[in-house]
């Protein structure tokens, strides 16, 4: 299993905050690619500038292999000051 975390307004794209997927996908990309076939708004939101992964609260770049059990979140850019 996969736990999925959502963020800011990606949750409020996909109308959930976390999924657990089951069977787990091997990649971050083909996780990207599942969540996009199922809901192609959310698929979109996902590609669009400035969206960030981390995987077991580590922030990736690009394409990893997910482990058994692992965390996604994905998180949308963040400003503050």
């Amino acid at each position: 299993m996969t736990r999925v975390l959502l963020f800011g307004r990606l949750s409020d794209v996909a109308g959930w905050r976390e999924r657990a997927i089951d069977p787990p996908p091997d990649t971050l990309a083909a996780l990207r690619e599942l969540l996009r076939l199922e809901a192609p708004e959310l698929g979109r939101a996902l590609e669009g500038p400035g969206i960030q992964a981390a995987v077991d609260r580590a922030l990736v770049l690009g394409d990893v292999t997910l482990s058994p059990g692992a965390e996604v979140a994905f998180l949308p850019p963040m400003s503050g000051g």
